[in-house]
């Protein structure tokens, strides 16, 4: 058992490194992110709170009040109590944001203290980061550190710092998900002080592959990471791949294996309501099905529970006990909890399991493998179901025996979860759509590879309202969207786009409400070339701060050099639902911002002509092969050599 867990690990973490042309900085009139701080510490947020002190979980008692499965006809109890807290925390950053805005005729700070003590007329803000791997992880974080205040420069003249302050929720994907992970792993930290890091400290350093580790001292120091990983997942079955991406992600010793997503919770900030709520997605496997449909069940992780609104399984679990062994919604009288099984790495790595299947597929196109070594890793290897490598396996099955009628792995013992991205809605806003959660508007950052050069169409859009067609969607509604030509036909997948503004244009039955107005942020070629493949393994310190930065400009219209008026545009889609639920007139300076940038219903369908290649909007750019990209292909290579000599040893 112990090798079967260790070769999935291994398996999941071999992947092809060929890295895209990398653009040359361009001078931008920009806000700079702040340059390294050596001298910072960093002091996580999540806890190492697994009883096990390490990555397993481990059997405790129960409380005396045992948990239960809870059906999800609301969100929690705790949920909500963090909310009433939550909404009071966001009226003074919303009214600071606002107010820098500076709509003209528009009394922001009058205006919101007026809603203020009803919240369900203050503006309710969702933030969602879609996969995409390292490629969303970066973008996404140009995205977040434009919107939070605390960035250098980013409550200046034309900015969006504040944004994040005044938001409710926080959600990720697959890559975007290893970003949101990070955030509250490491004390809710903004993204300069994740991209600075510090001395002694391997937090994104993406010029590691995580094939060879961190920079550890000595000759076989890969081996030695590869042990580490090794004695970590020993005993969690299906560890996953997400482990040694800790290294990256988490600022702790070995990368804090025992660091768990419930224990977000229990952090005095979260608790207070000072940071938004996170989500991470995943979608599920029914029993012999091979491809992913729209049709499958979404299930949320969040600090404290793990479930679907979906009316297939439609029932949450307490987060903190996930891998009790509950049965019928309960956990028989004479049965033990278990704690721990909710490892932040191994939520993440569930988010994102995309990648396990690649990289078993992959593992003989690694440049440098001697032959007898790969043949000794595929032995191991074999051991899985090729049509089953990318799945994470939740055994015990928490929704065992729940809902049998429309549950269709109700009579599983374990639930098999996929990455969150496989049923094409790349882009997590599933949770966020949900009418328990009244959010108004949805700041939707997406990084899907949709084109052959690995550049966003639509299809994460258009897939969540082709899903909204369907009984699956239990009547929740979604804004209409075009489809994938009409995107790249009318540049919509090449700059910010509104959807769903006008609310006249909803019908609504008994029960439905209507749906957040998604502000759409594609990743384009604002001042680098972001399109880097999902599966590339390695960046340089300058491609890893370019794309950041490329991030951060598409949330900022190039620090206002593309729209003068594009923050005002940004305040005025906070706004939007809440103007028209208190029939407040809205300001002329919105108007035009919604002419600009709302999608008006037309359709441009033929065909794309040729591929898709975008220019740079920012500036321009020359494109170069890339001698720190050939660099890191070479070195992974040699780096997993090693490494899997020293599998073989241990495993032999």
């Amino acid at each position: 058992m112990h090798i079967l867990d260790y070769s999935t690990t291994l398996a999941a973490l071999l992947l092809t490194t060929s890295n895209l042309a990398s653009a040359e900085p361009i001078p931008v009139p920009a806000v700079q992110l702040s340059q390294p701080n050596h001298d910072l510490i960093l002091s996580p947020r999540a806890r190492p709170n697994a009883p096990s002190g390490g990555y397993a979980p481990q059997e405790v008692n129960c409380p005396r009040n045992k948990p239960t499965v809870r059906l999800a006809d609301g969100i929690s109890k705790q949920e909500e109590d963090w909310l009433g807290k939550r909404r009071k925390e966001t009226v003074k950053p919303m009214i600071d944001f606002l107010k820098r805005a500076n709509l003209e005729g528009f009394d922001a700070e009058a205006y919101i203290n007026r809603v203020a003590p009803d919240v369900k007329d203050l503006p309710n803000v969702g933030i969602a980061v879609s996969g995409g791997g390292y490629r969303a992880l970066m973008n996404g974080a140009g995205f977040v550190a434009a919107a939070d205040s605390r960035t250098t420069g980013a409550t200046g003249e034309g900015q969006i710092g504040g944004l994040l302050q005044s938001s409710t929720y926080l959600a990720g994907l697959s890559g975007g998900g290893w970003l949101v992970s990070s955030i509250y792993t490491n004390n809710f930290s903004t993204v300069e002080t994740l991209r600075n890091g510090r001395e002694g400290s391997s937090i994104w350093k993406f010029d590691r592959s995580i094939f060879i580790g961190p920079n550890l001292p000595g000759i076989f120091d890969t081996t030695r990471y590869w042990s580490r990983v090794a004695r970590q997942v020993a005993a969690k079955a299906d560890a996953g791949w997400g482990r040694a991406l800790g290294y990256q992600l988490i600022d702790a010793e070995d990368g804090g294996p025992a660091y768990t997503f419930s224990s977000i919770a229990l952090d005095d900030e979260f608790s207070a309501a000072r940071t938004p709520f996170p989500i991470l997605v995943a979608n599920g496997r029914y029993p012999g099905e091979r491809i992913i449909s729209l049709n499958a069940t979404v299930y949320e992780f969040n600090p404290y529970e793990m479930g679907s609104y979906d009316p297939t399984t439609y029932g949450f679990v307490p987060m903190e006990y996930l891998g009790s062994n509950f049965s019928q919604g309960v956990i028989p009288s004479s049965g033990k909890c278990v704690k721990g099984f909710d490892s932040v790495s191994y939520i993440y790595g569930t988010s994102s399991s995309l990648f396990n299947a690649f990289m078993l597929q992959n593992i003989s196109s690694v440049e440098g493998v001697p032959t007898f070594l790969l043949n000794a890793a595929n032995a191991t290897l074999n051991i899985l179901d090729s049509n089953e490598n990318d799945i994470a396996q939740y055994e015990p099955n928490p929704f065992l025996g729940w809902n049998n009628a429309t549950n269709p792995s109700a009579q599983k013992i374990e639930l098999d979860l996929v990455d969150g991205g496989l049923d094409l809605q790349n882009i997590p806003l599933h949770p966020l759509i949900q009418p328990f959660r009244h959010v108004d508007v949805i700041f939707a950052v997406d990084s899907s590879a949709d084109t052959t050069h690995n550049w966003p169409n639509g299809t994460a859009l258009r897939a969540s309202w082709d899903r909204s067609q369907g009984a699956i969607a239990n009547g929740t509604l979604f804004p209409p969207v075009p489809d994938q030509n009409t995107f790249i036909n009318l540049g919509l997948n090449n700059r910010p786009t509104f959807f769903g503004c006008d609310v006249k244009n909803f019908t609504l039955e008994a029960g439905q409400k209507v749906p957040p107005l998604l502000v759409y942020i594609p990743n384009a070629p604002y001042s680098a070339n972001s399109n880097v493949s999902t599966f590339t393994s390695s960046y340089p310190e300058s491609q890893r701060n370019e794309i950041i930065t490329n991030g951060y400009n598409a949330a900022t219209q190039g620090n206002g050099t593309l729209d003068g008026e594009w923050n005002k545009c940004v305040a005025c889609a906070v706004l939007s639902r809440s103007l028209a639920r208190t029939g407040t007139g809205v300001p002329g300076e919105c108007g035009r911002c919604f002419e600009r940038y709302c999608w008006d219903g037309r359709l441009d369908t033929k065909a794309v002509e040729g591929e898709y290649e975008p220019g740079f909007r920012v500036g321009d750019a020359s494109t170069k092969d890339s001698a720190a990209g050939r660099a890191v292909v070479m070195g992974t290579g040699m780096g997993l050599v090693v490494g899997l000599l020293g599998v073989v040893v241990m495993i032999l």
